[in-house]
């Protein structure tokens, strides 16, 4: 009996080892379940001026929520200040043009036109007069013709001046002709345009947000300058997120436009998250080319694959991790 137990012995330590190695074997050479990580991001807008000047103050802190409209930032800029002024005095000279131009002359001036004319009106008639009387002497032979061609030339100079100072009168009481009028008018209308618009790049530097969000990030302090365009602050749209998968072309497949997917969210404690594939985009491809062709390969590209939760996922946010679970 115990020889008969130590035959066998060996064969059963023999084929348990054997299955151990087969059953080792088996696990280390299966197909492993592919795990595919995706990154949770969001909408970002930065907050800019389109004017440059010096942050006077930022009035958000990273981490708060702000609406629309809220301001964000003040700047200082004193060049806007000065460009304010200069708008403004040119717009004022220009309504006062105008209104010369609508008023006209004044009375003292119209009062002056009038006795001029007047005074011009009573010296053609006293020349008129003369020139009567001289030629009735001509006639008689009494004075020559020399005296009368005088006389009748003092008339037509008198009855030439009454004709211009009564334009000039007449001129008093029209005022401006309706050209300068136009050319008043227009004066005024582009330096209301320069002032508008000086008044406009002075609202610039009062930043508000241009949509409703969290500050992610701020890139100034007061006392630096911003330049033009600068993102003096950065909002993130958390409600507005997505989740951006690499995915290698060959496992590209139940990644097509709108396929449904479900992903688990670790730092929400595993829980799991329906998805929709909304992009399928791929990345660049290097600068040179290679062949693989002859090696009996070829190059593969990554795309980048966006999927969106159908509504908002409370709790989710940029920069946490999703973990592919299954593609329907």
């Amino acid at each position: 009996m115990n020889e008969r137990g130590n035959a066998v012995l060996p064969v059963v330590v023999g084929a348990v080892v054997i299955g151990g190695l087969a059953l080792a074997g088996w696990i280390f050479t299966r197909p492993q379940a592919e795990v595919m990580q995706g990154e949770v991001v969001a909408t970002e807008v930065s907050v800019s001026s389109k004017v440059p000047g010096r942050v006077a103050q930022v009035v958000v802190r990273e981490g708060d929520s702000v609406k629309e409209g809220d301001p964000i930032a003040v700047l200082t800029s004193p060049e806007i200040d000065a460009k304010l002024e200069q708008a403004m005095a040119a717009k004022s000279a220009a309504e006062a043009e105008k209104s010369k131009a609508d008023t006209g002359a004044r009375k003292e001036q119209i009062r002056e036109a009038r006795n001029n004319w007047e005074r011009a009106r009573t010296g053609a008639e006293l020349a008129a007069t003369s020139f009567g009387r001289v030629d009735r002497l001509h006639a008689d032979g009494v004075v020559p013709a020399q005296r009368r061609d005088e006389a009748e030339a003092a008339m037509k100079s008198a009855r030439s001046v009454e004709d211009a100072a009564r334009a000039g009168y007449e001129m008093a009481l029209a005022g401006a002709r309706v050209e300068d009028k136009a050319a008043a008018a227009a004066l005024v209308r582009r330096a209301s345009g320069a002032v508008a618009e000086v008044r406009a790049a002075a609202d610039e530097t009062t930043l508000r947000a241009p949509a409703g969000g969290e500050v992610a990030r701020k890139n100034v302090e007061p006392g630096e300058i911003a330049p033009a365009g600068f993102p003096v602050v950065t909002l993130v749209d958390v409600a507005d997120s997505w989740v951006v998968f690499q995915v290698r072309e060959d496992r590209l497949e139940g990644f097509k436009m709108g396929a449904p997917l479900r992903g688990k969210v670790p730092a929400l404690g595993g829980r799991e998250i329906d998805l929709k594939v909304t992009l399928v985009a791929s990345q660049g491809e290097f600068a040179t080319w290679r062949s693989t062709k002859a090696q009996g390969g070829f190059d593969l590209r990554t795309f980048e694959v966006r999927a969106r939760p159908p509504s908002p996922v409370e709790g989710l946010r940029p920069g946490m991790t999703v973990i592919l679970s299954s593609r329907r």
